[in-house]
């Protein structure tokens, strides 16, 4: 699980692993997690549903066979009644081209047959990742501030808010990864790859977005954690 210090949590990678034999459930998340991927478990349908339903996951890896709900259904509600565009990578020991089509019907991203290698697991994950480049929701909404990337238009509350283009991008980053505290070097990489700008650029823009998002309202939604990074997130 994610690390947490002063009522913050660290930014991680959160993978919801559904499996229901408990050696390749433990052997998948211990080798995630020494990757440094945050992983939470299921080995049933209906507890892989409430935790799907409960927490922001950025990739499922979703066994076909399972007792009670099976991953069929659990793939089709999650598209269908969650409404959730989470990529899932479908695990089975059926290898045969109806069984791969009906996987993919169902709404799964990539399909892996058992046995696997966890080397090819972390590279279909990988690979997975890079595709969606965690955008699994077009609106993104922390409080009453919202972003839509695809109409490219921010707002809070029932106003409009103006942004450049790089000030909408830390927003959107930093709002992808809410509550979580995304930390500056991974931002501004995140921001302007390997090509990263003097040191102050970053500050400049978080403090041109805090005229924009929080200025004008009663409650700050970007905060700095110092010495560490910054995240949009509501303090209760």
């Amino acid at each position: 699980m994610a690390e947490a210090n002063n009522g913050y949590t660290w930014n991680k990678m959160t993978i919801l692993i559904v499996e229901d034999n408990r050696e390749i459930l433990c052997n998948i998340s211990e080798y995630l997690e020494a990757k440094k991927y945050s992983v939470d478990t299921a080995q049933d349908g209906l507890t892989a549903l409430h935790l799907l339903a409960t927490n922001t996951y950025e990739l499922v890896v979703l066994d076909v066979m399972l007792p009670g709900v099976d991953g069929i259904e659990i793939c089709q509600r999650l598209r269908n009644d969650l409404k959730l565009s989470i990529p899932v990578l479908m695990l089975t020991a059926r290898d045969a081209l109806e069984d791969r089509l009906l996987g993919f019907k169902s709404g799964a991203d990539d399909y892996l047959i058992k046995p696997f290698s966890l080397a090819e697991l972390q590279a279909r994950i990988e690979a997975i990742l890079r595709r969606s480049d965690g955008s699994t929701f077009s609106v993104l909404c922390v409080g009453d501030l919202k972003l839509d990337s695809k109409e490219i238009m921010v707002s809070r509350g029932n106003f409009p808010i103006v942004l450049n283009r790089i000030g909408f991008r830390i927003l959107e980053v930093l709002m992808k990864s809410s509550p979580s505290v995304l930390r500056r070097n991974e931002l501004e990489e995140k921001i302007w790859g390997h090509d990263i700008p003097e040191s102050d650029t970053l500050r400049t823009h978080i403090h041109q977005l805090r005229q924009a998002i929080d200025k004008p309202f009663d409650t700050k939604l970007i905060h700095t954690v110092h010495g560490v990074g910054y995240c949009v997130k509501e303090l209760l």
